[in-house]
């Protein structure tokens, strides 16, 4: 009466064998970390960085495979779809967790919750509000104070609808209780040049975009929307402390995977990013560019997915923000 039961249990064992044995050889071949955005930029540099920590840890090639497009869905969609066997990775990002509102339900093929597992956070970073040095405003709350005595007459710039950027502005707008124009761009680059100019009042941009005009001379900075001050720029209070004690706008980056995949590949992942993360000259390049290199384990990175996303859908839906 045992043998059927012996001969079911040694049928499961012959199938999680190979997979069990696949899971402890990992990786085995080279493994695709998908930036869905073009060469270039912190998403792109950073997971460069970690391409090649990772090659040297695993002894296996980790190659970066740039996949932008449609606001960065069309990089997402994909690891959603790949195979779920830890050989496809996403570099995830703020924009990704705007897209699950901003982004009408029958344009968006994935669902950033669901159909990817949080892997680890890697690095968080707060924007920096800049304008020209010339304009009057030399602190937060000069510039609501110039904003409230002129409604609607000043403007703020963004790197393109629906960004980090502009909900950053937006989210700016409705704390201080203040209406301002929005201008969005076609990249930080022309943003900033037209707030250097005198188009664009003011912009909420992100700090390797800004940075290096405020030590240059040729913009100055106001405020940082992070809990504490940044260390790239220490003069600068926070929004916080200029009178809006629970305001806080951060970017992140972070690494996922099609949701199916193993956790003890994900787990194996995990373990690599936090020595690496740990790693003084890592730290020094993400710091360099106004990031904080932050790892986490992948519940604590999934519990902030969580969070963020209703948090981006609130101001999308009240700044009343469509996608192009």
């Amino acid at each position: 009466m045992f043998k059927p039961l012996v001969v079911a249990l040694a049928a499961v064992a012959a199938f999680a064998a190979p997979l069990t044995h696949a899971q402890d050889k990992y990786p085995s071949k080279p493994v695709k970390i998908i930036v869905p955005y073009a060469p270039g930029g912190p998403n792109d540099i950073v997971a460069r960085l970690l391409a090649s920590k990772l090659s040297e840890i695993e002894k296996q090639s980790f190659i970066v495979e740039n996949k932008p497009g449609g606001g960065s869905n069309i990089g997402a969609d994909f690891v959603a779809k790949a195979p779920a066997d830890g050989y496809t990775l996403l570099i995830a990002a703020t924009s990704h967790a705007i897209n699950m509102s901003l982004f009408p339900k029958d344009q968006l093929k994935y669902d950033l919750l669901k159909d990817l597992a949080p892997v680890s956070m890697i690095m968080t970073g707060p924007l920096v509000l800049v304008t020209r040095p010339d304009f009057p405003a030399n602190n937060l709350k000069e510039l609501v104070a110039a904003a409230k005595a002129k409604p609607g007459e000043l403007s703020f710039a963004s790197s393109g609808n629906g960004s980090s950027t502009h909900l950053g502005g937006e989210m700016l707008n409705s704390a201080a209780g203040i209406k301002t124009i929005h201008v969005p761009y076609k990249g930080s680059g022309p943003g900033l040049t037209d707030v250097m100019g005198g188009q664009t009042t003011y912009m909420v941009d992100t700090m390797i975009s800004a940075t290096p005009f405020v030590t240059g001379g040729k913009l100055k900075a106001l405020a940082v929307t992070g809990k504490k001050r940044s260390p790239v720029l220490p003069n600068v209070p926070t929004v916080a402390e200029q009178g809006y004690p629970n305001f806080e706008a951060v970017a992140f980056i972070g690494m996922m995977a099609p949701a199916a995949t193993p956790g003890p590949i994900v787990d194996k992942i995990n373990g690599d990013l936090q020595k690496i993360l740990a790693m003084p000259e890592i730290k020094d390049k993400l710091a360099a560019q106004g990031f904080t290199a932050e790892w986490m384990k992948p519940a604590d990175f999934g519990a902030y997915l969580a969070k963020e996303v209703p948090k981006w859908g609130a101001i999308v839906k009240s700044a009343n923000v469509k996608v192009d």
